[in-house]
């Protein structure tokens, strides 16, 4: 179970507004117990963003040195797909899954309001489920 603080899912729905229609992608720090602490936007390096994420490599590394210097554990990936209304993932999205320890969030914003879902993706399964989180609080 993952705890996001309102204000993370805020977050990270901005992002993929602001983006949009390209994907947006960012990973989620936290608390090994699953608490988000911290979102960490990337750029979307990929060849075609309006139809895939890949994250910028000089991104991801920054991030994942912020992480070990705060001492938190990558809980998330993040990404949109700005046409969908139920965002769930692509068969791309689970080919290309390298963190089989890692919640995979999507942000659809093809709906009336922004939906966020949140998934377990096994690549060498090649197979994905429903993750479970809770957007709590931002005292929490």
């Amino acid at each position: 179970m993952i705890l996001l603080r309102s204000a993370h899912a805020q977050e990270i729905i901005s992002h993929a507004r602001q983006e949009a229609p390209r994907e947006c992608c960012g990973l989620i720090g936290g608390t090994n117990e699953g608490s988000a602490r911290n979102i960490y936007r990337m750029r979307n390096a990929a060849v075609d963003p309006l139809v895939s994420y890949e994250a910028a490599p000089e991104d991801l590394f920054a991030a994942q040195r912020s992480m070990r210097e705060r001492g938190e554990d990558l809980l998330a990936i993040y990404h949109s797909h700005p046409r969908a209304d139920t965002p769930t993932p692509s068969a791309t999205d689970v080919r290309l899954a390298y963190y089989p320890s890692a919640v995979y969030f999507i942000v659809g914003l093809g709906g009336e309001q922004p939906k966020l879902g949140a998934f377990r993706i096994s690549e060498s399964e090649g197979r994905w489920e429903p993750a479970d989180y809770e957007v709590v609080a931002d005292d929490h």
